[in-house]
């Protein structure tokens, strides 16, 4: 699209008719806010939170990466307390807060070092442990991991897209590993296509392991610990306590619910060629768990055996393997179990089957039930009613008071059914757009400038060398995090995928895709994001509604945006109203214009996931290749 295109697209022609302080263009149902509106604080806090981020992100770069070959400098490992996963999350949600509209260097960080991370893990080879010999990573990818930590270490390359579909290299990849998991690589068969499941709870690029795991296969190599680091995150003293950590962790032969996560990778790669198989595939693996969990009383089982028993490879337990129903290993620090049923992460691959099939409602009933079932077995505890969250040969233990909440936040956010909202506990954020807690974004974002600064502190009072740190030990100081949660909740209504501070019983969804009311477009720069200056608030929401406060904090100059339904335009918008004027709309976007010092607070109607789901820009009818928005050239980042 060229210049003069793109202009004619946002701002019709001269005979446009003017209803203030909105205008509408019929032929484009473009909106122009002329009113002026006096910079309101929270926009104010938005748009430094923006800036402070970007400044904190470059320390954190300059600080804990080689600039050169974008590198993480630290001790290369690998392992379920301190591996690949644990290194490339140094830089979560930095593409995020890029795709909301942060500037143009945090991209270049990220990519270069996601880049610098594929080359590193690539090279960085073990010893012992048998699987990595070669290279902890092949074709790009971890040769035998759970999705825990597989969904951990996804984390940064699932948000890449919202900033740049169009790079071909993240097309090819996203492919190729979601290829993986659907019997189309030979070296790598994870996927039994006639039983409809993955046949271990470790795979990769390398297959299943179809053996009993062993403490070294999590814990990595031997490696000199004692008087080495400053702390360790999970607290062991020496190696031996590397090895006693994951001593219980060997029934991982069959399919687990974790392996849901992997459906991430191809509904990325759906939203970005739809091609039917990578749909067909998220429903044919989903509905397969579905099945499953009516077969076993609605409760998720966590063992499917490979031969498509329930339990086959646990013993009969459809309570068995590592971290299922009955995973309570002892911590070698205190000699006490920890209960470490991770199922609830599983709620990723329900959602992206509810997002590929546009709100098909099964994907969640089928947690209702389970919810159900597991709430019939509450006990009174100590005068308060309490459900179990654990299942062993003993029946269910691990009770916490009040009902079974877990995903019921994320259910309601994709329902918003009040029935779900019923079982969700109650949240700041939640709280806020229902009216009743007005100084939550205020509130919010100056907690986020503090953490940032606590993490910026926490950062130059480090004084570790590489060969002194793991790869975990700098992720507290990480400040794309703190600035992620309240901009992605505040702008775009959008679920945080991180561990969110705002839902305690949220397990924290790792590799999980964006799901948010509206998302954002600079059409002047073709890219995501709103443009500088600009500065979203919605403040309240419905089943079929935001209401969203758009400034244009320039008083010189008039800003542009495009607004879409949804991250991936999933959302169809029906109208747009400033209470005295409305305009009817039909399409997943629109275009605003914000005249210089202009604002206004608007209610977008919509029908939600009305729209097969796409990572396209919104001038783009599909996402091909597209040379003008190829992948940026790494630059230094100054």
């Amino acid at each position: 699209m060229t210049n003069s295109t793109r202009r004619g697209f946002l701002m019709g022609s001269a005979a446009a008719i003017a209803l203030l302080p909105l205008t509408l263009r019929a032929a484009e149902a473009s909106i122009s806010v002329k009113t002026p509106m006096e910079p309101p604080e929270w926009a104010l806090l938005e748009r430094e939170l923006f800036r402070a981020n970007t400044v904190a992100c470059v320390k954190f770069w300059e600080r804990y990466f080689n600039p050169a070959n974008g590198y993480l400098e630290t001790i290369e490992r690998w392992g379920g307390n301190d591996g690949p996963d644990d290194a490339i999350e140094h830089l979560n949600d930095w593409p995020h807060v890029y795709a909301l509209g942060g500037a143009e260097v945090l991209r270049q960080m990220y990519e270069k070092g996601y880049e610098g991370h594929v080359r590193q893990f690539t090279a960085a080879k073990t010893t012992d442990v048998p699987f990595a010999k070669g290279g902890m990573y092949y074709k790009e990818w971890p040769t035998q991991m759970d999705w825990q930590h597989n969904g951990e270490g996804l984390t940064v390359f699932a948000q890449m897209p919202l900033a740049n579909p169009y790079d071909r290299l993240y097309r090819a990849r996203v492919k190729r590993f979601a290829g993986f998991y659907m019997d189309e690589d030979p070296g790598a068969p994870n996927y039994d296509p006639k039983l409809k499941l993955i046949k271990s709870m470790m795979n990769g690029s390398r297959g299943p392991m179809l053996r009993k795991a062993t403490a070294l296969d999590w814990a990595g190599d031997p490696i000199d610990v004692v008087h080495r680091f400053p702390t360790l995150a999970h607290g062991e003293a020496d190696y031996q306590g590397f090895l006693d950590h994951f001593k219980d962790y060997n029934d991982v032969v069959g399919d687990n619910p974790l392996n849901l996560v992997a459906t991430s990778l191809a509904a990325t790669a759906y939203m970005l060629t739809h091609e039917a198989k990578y749909k067909n595939w998220i429903v044919e693996y989903t509905d397969a768990w579905i099945e499953r969990t009516r077969a076993n009383n609605d409760i998720i089982p966590s063992n499917v055996g490979r031969d498509g028993t329930i339990g086959g490879d646990a013993d009969g337990k459809w309570y068995g393997g590592v971290y299922g129903w009955s995973f309570s290993p002892i911590v070698p620090q205190t000699g006490k179990r920890a209960d470490r049923n991770r199922l609830p992460r599983s709620f990723v691959g329900f959602m992206n089957a509810y997002l590929v099939t546009r709100g098909d409602d099964k994907y969640l009933d089928v947690w209702r039930r389970q919810a159900d079932r597991i709430d019939a077995q509450a006990k009174v505890i100590d005068g308060v009613r309490s459900s179990p969250t654990m299942h062993g040969d003993q029946g269910w233990y691990s009770h916490r008071p009040g009902n079974y909440k877990f995903n019921f936040l994320e259910s309601y956010y994709l329902s918003m059914k009040p029935s779900d909202r019923a079982r969700a506990e109650e949240t700041g954020w939640y709280s806020y757009l229902e009216g009743k807690n007005p100084t939550y974004p205020v509130k919010a974002l100056r907690a986020a400038l503090s953490e940032i600064r606590k993490r910026m502190e926490q950062l130059d009072a480090d004084g570790t060398a590489a060969d002194m740190r793991l790869a975990d030990a700098a992720l507290e100081f990480n400040p794309g995090t703190p600035a992620c949660e309240p901009l992605t909740q505040l702008m775009c209504a959008g679920l945080y995928i991180g561990h969110p501070s705002w839902a305690p019983t949220s397990p924290g969804q790792g590799g999980a895709l964006q799901f948010s009311r509206l998302r954002y477009f600079d059409p002047e720069r073709r890219r995501a994001g709103v443009p500088e200056d600009v500065a979203v608030l919605i403040d309240s929401w419905s089943a079929d509604h935001v209401t969203v406060t758009f400034v244009n904090l320039n008083q010189s100059a008039a800003k542009s945006l495009i607004v879409q339904g949804g991250a991936y335009g999933e959302h169809q918008l029906v109208s747009v109203s400033d209470g005295t004027a409305t305009t009817k709309l039909d399409a997943p976007h629109f275009p605003l214009r914000l005249s210089p010092g202009a604002g206004a607070r608007l209610t977008i109607r919509m029908k939600r996931h009305a729209n097969d789901p796409t990572l396209a820009f919104p001038w783009d009818a599909t996402v091909a290749d597209r040379g003008d928005i190829a992948v940026l050239t790494p630059a230094a980042a100054h």
